[in-house]
């Protein structure tokens, strides 16, 4: 008895809810057969487990089944897992994902031009994380809050090094996010001097998952230092000629606080891709959208028509020019990669078209 109780407050550490355990009675598996991927480096999984953790890797009947990246397990995963030691073990099957956070990543082959990316998966809130002397932007605010919310988690903010600005320019930015933002947790803090760090440490709670997204050089991996207390992700300078960010951390990798709580931190983005968003599921601009419905076509594109009750929207100041620039731009954006998943469908239709009649010709000389 002590044993299962054990297990069950060590996996319940590593984020284990009611969610992922009603999906492992209904596939029937036990939780001493399931673990946790906490990194990904160069191929190899890291898994974590009531025993503790363990080199992984999967099948190659996964590698097989899989019709893309996402069919990969991710940092922030539920596996079901085989022991092969006490240090090794084989991923044999992904448990359903509460949420899951992916952008849209440039291939370098020219078949497969965009492709998909996950971040993070089974994450409950995710904090985007800018620094406020040179990173503040809000309309990329909004493409990260789109990721978020696409993935069903809760978007925040961090405001990091407000050490460098005057408190009347820190109360001038969290102004402006609040009047594009209603109703998001915003926390301003600062790695160097531990400013705000007790308001982010009382949003994190026991058994939830979190994960810092933003550009390089914003402070995540120093964020995760401050909250654990040491110097265990691996931080940068910035660049002295460009005041970039320099990419330090390579790899999703996930970090377990004090208090419970669990934060996956990632290698900075330079750019954020929509993944597979759909014209109408951009929810952070459901002010826009509610207008829209008064438009006089319903195939309104917001932008030359008339009778736009978005456009005459934006000419009474109803509607925040910046946030209908922003709009107008990832509305086009999703609807490009929307129709590359369907001109990449419609090319495998028409393939599979040919094969049959190839074979049918066949036949035909048989």
């Amino acid at each position: 008895m002590y044993i299962e109780n054990n297990m069950d407050n060590i996996i319940q550490n590593l984020g284990f809810d009611g969610f992922f355990e009603s999906h492992c009675k209904e596939l029937q598996i036990g939780q001493d057969c399931i673990a946790r991927i906490i990194a990904e480096h160069k191929g190899m999984y890291y898994v974590k487990n009531y025993k503790g953790e363990l080199q992984a890797r999967i099948t190659g009947k996964q590698m097989f089944a899989a019709g893309s990246r996402e069919d990969y397990p991710a940092v922030g995963d539920w596996v079901v897992i085989s022991m092969i030691d006490n240090t090794q073990a084989i991923i044999e099957q992904i448990l359903p994902r509460k949420t899951v956070i992916k952008k849209t990543a440039v291939s370098r082959k020219s078949t497969d031009r965009m492709k998909s990316q996950i971040i993070a998966a089974n994450v409950d809130i995710a904090f985007v994380v800018e620094s406020v002397d040179r990173d503040f932007s809000l309309n990329r605010f909004e493409r990260y809050f789109a990721l978020i919310e696409d993935g069903n988690a809760e978007p925040a903010i961090i405001l990091n090094k407000v050490d460098l600005i005057s408190k009347e320019d820190l109360d001038d930015k969290i102004g402006q996010i609040q009047n594009r933002f209603k109703d998001c947790t915003i926390i301003p803090m600062s790695t160097k001097t531990l400013e705000g760090l007790d308001s982010l440490e009382k949003s994190l709670y026991f058994g939830k998952t979190y994960c810092f997204l933003g550009s390089s050089g914003v402070g995540k991996s120093s964020l995760i230092n401050a909250l654990i207390g040491q110097d265990i992700a691996k931080t940068g300078a910035i660049g002295q000629g460009n005041e970039r960010g320099k990419h330090v951390t390579t790899h999703r990798e996930m970090y377990f606080l004090n208090n419970g709580g669990v934060v996956i931190d990632n290698p900075g983005m330079r750019e954020v891709g929509l993944a597979n968003l759909g014209a109408g599921t951009l929810s952070i601009f459901d002010e826009i959208e509610d207008i829209a419905l008064r438009c006089k076509f319903t195939d309104c594109t917001h932008i030359h028509e008339s009778g736009c009750a978005v456009r005459e929207a934006l000419d009474c100041d109803a509607v925040d020019k910046e946030k209908y620039d922003n709009f107008i731009r990832m509305k086009k954006e999703a609807e490009h990669y929307e129709m590359t998943d369907y001109e990449k469908h419609n090319k495998e239709k028409q393939f599979g078209k040919y094969v049959k009649k190839s074979l049918e010709r066949m036949k035909e000389f048989e």
